[in-house]
């Protein structure tokens, strides 16, 4: 899979999740050779979880594996220093980023311990999330940490 096809299994995960009512942020893990090994979305609205980030979800639905290097972490936004530090733990070599427009989370501090970074800036996840933001800024900021 190239890095278009990689993204829209994340944007799919992103709009699944904004029409369950939760914030459109997906992503998915890839194998690497490419291989889909799991994907989600982001469900702290709809599991009351406040660890349920997009890539906690694709992480978990990937099951377990002996390693996760050479495996890519597709995300439709930035991810933040929780998702950053399961990329750092693991050991996924590459993060594919839809967008750092809206947030940007811990993807310099991956590239700077060797993690390989693309933001693709994808107007699509672009768009998501500002609509969102504007939509709905209080749960927005409750998902950053913000007040």
């Amino acid at each position: 899979m190239d890095h278009a096809d990689m993204m829209a299994v994340a944007r799919a995960e992103a709009r699944a999740g904004l029409a369950e009512g939760g914030i459109p942020i997906g992503a998915a893990l890839f194998g690497p050779d490419g291989e889909p090994w799991g994907r989600g979305h982001n469900r702290r609205v709809q599991d009351g979880d406040p660890s349920m980030h997009a890539e906690t979800s694709a992480f978990r639905a990937a099951g377990r594996r002996r390693s996760y290097r050479g495996a890519t972490m597709v995300t439709t936004l930035s991810p933040c220093w929780y998702c950053s530090g399961l990329v750092r733990q693991f050991g996924i070599t590459a993060v594919l980023i839809g967008e750092a427009r809206t947030f940007s989370g811990g993807h310099d501090w991956l590239a700077g311990n060797g993690v390989q970074i693309t933001i693709l800036d994808d107007p699509e996840c672009v768009e998501l999330m500002t609509t969102f933001i504007a939509e709905h800024p209080d749960l927005w900021f409750e998902d950053i940490g913000e007040e």
